[in-house]
């Protein structure tokens, strides 16, 4: 073999024409068959061998660095990437107007707004209102430009550049999904993924229906497969495997007919957790073989299915529906498609010719292994390394080498850890850590003056991310330091108290109290001096916890809270809590009745009644941490459920005539019948009793819809949500253009382009509490 050629003598097919798994191992198969006229077309002569039919590729392949070039640039069929690169566009083209916020753009980059916000840089800052509208409008198109390819590495770049300068402009949206699209987006950006039903292979004939080296799908594939093996490997953290992690989800009506032959507790144990764990770990591994393909794609898109139901994570499940595509045979498209009406073929993907030659692609010199025989290679192929095939190959191996590192890579960037590792985004540890926050106090103290004050939690923001990450308090605190002085507060001083729960554990502190948070010390590569260890040794109190919680009345709730010595919660009764509590379960407590001026000091086992209304602290002075629970039932909502059932049964002893209505009463009959009519009734009890049969009636008529409805529902939403952001885009383009109108005129516009369903004037929820008290 010449200097810089590659040879089939030993490479087998390539990667991505694998055929495997189909119990035949003896050549002559129907499949077997389909498979070498496969290869064929590629330029490739096959000959059976047991690693080439289950990877695609020969050991030898990987045997020199010349011999891996060869193989990563392969050529491979388009037509698989093609169809992932519309999808992919589509998907984004949708999420925009919806996750990435095009459709309430202007909620949350108000010009002039006093508002703390949160990017991965601190001079990264939102450019005015109509300058972030055409930001997203670069975006969109790109995002089209993808769909369609069309001008296909500039609407690529018009995509990735907006949508990573959105992304790094706020860190309390980030989540793994949001990370993904930004990975694939700029793994598109360097693939020849408009080779196939694309406006430039119209325009370029050159490009039409051209192979694409073999790496395109190699990292597409990895990417893949990492998001499902890592995000399994983080589920193997114990609170996910003893089922702490998401245990809610198990009430959810999706998991009803496992309900029907399990124990709930076991549905969340077995279903939710063992088979979120089992699925992500072998997910990867199914769809790359060619006998478990089918099961994978099944259970993957069962498993995307569901998500949709369960999270509200946009268009995550649909993006990772289109990705399971990829790991069947690149020429899939052709096959499918082939089976259409000729009349459509117009406008469907191609299903002929076989794919052209192209310069990015390495092609064998033909060698039959089985005959000897030397076949010549066609002179628009070229069989030379060349700088961009070795440059290719060279970035595969680093950006996947990267992409497995990155999950891990927390020992560095240590400033971002908190009780979990990393910015939550880049880890692929997907729903393992649940939060619950029960206290948060923000108390700040004028400088000069000593003047001691407290803020409302979330004031100047629009986001509840902070509480958790230690990076994003600090830009908080920093930034409300600079919106104090405003009002008179000189040099402030900041301090949080935030009760967290994670994954049911006590709730107790994540960061220091006593720290001004200001001046604190903070780095992205040191560990966080001011957050608060999280107290892993009282985990196994969880299992108590279920315990004390199930000999409780329907009445009575529960709040188990852990504080550390030196430290004490400063807390409030309110009036409806008539019946409050704490009871030790270890530790020391010293109770302080504020209003009494007296201190109760109580061991294990003791609980101390606290009166309503007041304010008490609660001391921890054991040398260790203490345990301790609130126990209180609200007497307001429980004498008003008990006026509730009486003022249900009188309503139904006078419907069936057992029972005269007195005049002060006949509104319970009279106003159950005006269907959304404002109810106008003098007793505030009857009003909250009529008002919550409306709401009952409108959730249960919500709930019975037939598909139809449930269709008209779901299509009316979304007319309103895409008529606003066409006219509010069309609104700040106009002002790009041509200025400003002036404010009437304006106003006007804002309000034609925020009018809404009339008859969706409230969104109902799926529980009907008690939200008017």
């Amino acid at each position: 073999m010449e200097a810089g050629t590659c040879d089939n003598a030993a490479a087998g097919a390539p990667f991505v024409e694998k055929s495997s798994g189909h119990g035949d191992s003896s050549g002559g198969s129907d499949e077997e068959k389909r498979t070498m006229q496969r290869a064929a077309a590629a330029g490739v002569v096959e000959c059976g061998s047991r690693m080439k039919r289950l990877f695609g590729f020969e050991r030898e392949d990987l045997s020199s660095w010349h011999r891996l070039v060869c193989l990563l640039n392969r050529p491979a069929d388009p037509a698989s990437l093609g169809i992932f690169r519309f999808l992919f566009g589509m998907v984004m083209a949708i999420d925009i107007t919806q996750e990435r916020g095009l459709s309430h753009l202007d909620y949350k980059y108000l010009d002039g707004a006093p508002v703390c916000r949160f990017p991965l840089l601190n001079f990264l800052q939102p450019l005015p209102l109509d300058y972030m509208y055409l930001v997203y409008v670069v975006m969109f198109f790109g995002a089209i430009g993808i769909m369609l390819g069309c001008f296909y590495r500039l609407a690529c770049l018009m995509f990735i550049s907006t949508y990573w300068y959105v992304f790094f402009l706020d860190k309390t949206t980030w989540n793994n999904h949001s990370y993904l699209y930004g990975l694939i987006g700029f793994q598109l950006t360097i693939m020849d993924a408009n080779r196939y039903w694309s406006i430039d292979g119209l325009r370029s004939p050159k490009k039409r229906n051209a192979q694409v080296p073999l790496w395109n799908y190699t990292l597409l594939r990895s990417q893949i497969f990492i998001v499902y093996f890592i995000a399994g490997i983080k589920k193997l953290d114990a609170d996910w495997v003893e089922g702490y992690s998401m245990s809610y989800l198990a009430h959810h009506w999706l998991f009803d007919p496992f309900r029907m032959i399990l124990p709930n507790e076991m549905v969340s144990l077995l279903v939710v957790h063992g088979g979120g764990l089992c699925l992500d770990l072998s997910a990867g591994y199914l769809l790359f073989f060619d006998a478990t393909r089918p099961y994978g794609i099944f259970f993957v898109s069962y498993f995307h299915c569901m998500n949709s139901q369960l999270f509200n994570i946009g268009m995550f499940s649909y993006t990772m529906l289109a990705t399971s595509p990829l790991f069947c045979y690149p020429d899939w498209p052709r096959r499918f498609f082939a089976h259409f009406p000729c009349f459509l073929r117009p406008v469907l993907p191609l299903t002929t010719p076989p794919p052209q030659p192209s310069t990015s692609c390495v092609y064998p010199e033909i060698r039959n292994t089985c005959t000897g025989a030397q076949e010549n290679i066609s002179a628009c192929k070229t069989s030379k390394t060349r700088f961009k095939h070795k440059l290719a190959t060279l970035f595969s191996i680093l950006y996947l080498t990267e992409q497995f590192f990155l999950p891990y890579s927390h020992f560095i960037t240590q400033g971002y850890n908190n009780w979990t590792n990393g910015l939550y985004g880049y880890s692929w540890d997907m729903m393992v850590h649940s939060r619950s926050h029960q206290h948060v106090k923000i108390t700040y103290r004028d400088g000069k003056t000593g003047v001691v004050g407290y803020l409302n939690p979330g004031v100047f923001t629009q986001s509840r991310r902070w509480k958790d990450h230690g990076d994003m308090l600090k830009q908080y605190a920093t930034c409300l330091s600079h919106h104090l002085p405003h009002y008179n507060i000189s040099d402030p001083e900041i301090y949080f108290d935030i009760w967290v729960s994670i994954n049911e554990r006590f709730q107790q502190r994540i960061f220091d109290p006593r720290v001004d948070i200001v001046k604190a010390d903070w780095s992205p590569f040191r560990p966080n001096p001011w957050l608060m260890p999280l107290l892993v040794d009282l985990s196994p109190w969880r299992t108590k916890f279920q315990e004390i919680e199930g000999s409780l009345d329907n009445q009575t709730e529960i709040v188990f809270i852990a504080d550390f010595p030196g430290l004490h919660l400063e807390n409030y009764v309110s009036e409806d809590l008539g019946n409050t509590s704490v009871q030790v379960l270890q530790g020391q407590l010293n109770v302080e009745i504020v209003d009494e001026k007296k201190n109760y000091t109580l061991q294990p086992g003791e609980k101390k009644q606290l009166p309503a209304g007041a304010y008490h602290k609660v001391y921890t002075v054991s040398e260790g941490p203490s345990c301790y629970m609130y126990i209180y039932v609200n007497t307001t909502e429980a004498a008003l459920q008990r006026n509730f059932t009486k003022l249900f049964e009188l309503q139904e002893r006078v419907r069936n005539g057992t029972e005269p209505l007195p005049p002060e009463l006949q509104p319970l009959i009279t106003g159950e019948n005006d269907e959304g009519s404002e109810v106008s009734v003098t007793d505030p009890i009857v009003r909250l009793f009529l008002k919550r049969q409306q709401r009952m009636k409108e959730v249960k008529k919500r709930r019975e819809a037939n598909v139809f409805e449930r269709l008209n529902r779901f299509a009316v939403k979304k007319y309103y949500m895409y008529r606003r952001t066409f006219l509010m885009t069309a609104i700040a383009m106009r002002n790009l253009a041509v200025g400003l109108p002036p404010l009437d005129q304006l106003t006007r516009e804002v309000a034609f382009a925020n009018m809404k369903d009339p008859e969706a004037n409230q969104d109902l929820k799926d529980e009907v509490g008690h939200d008017e008290l």
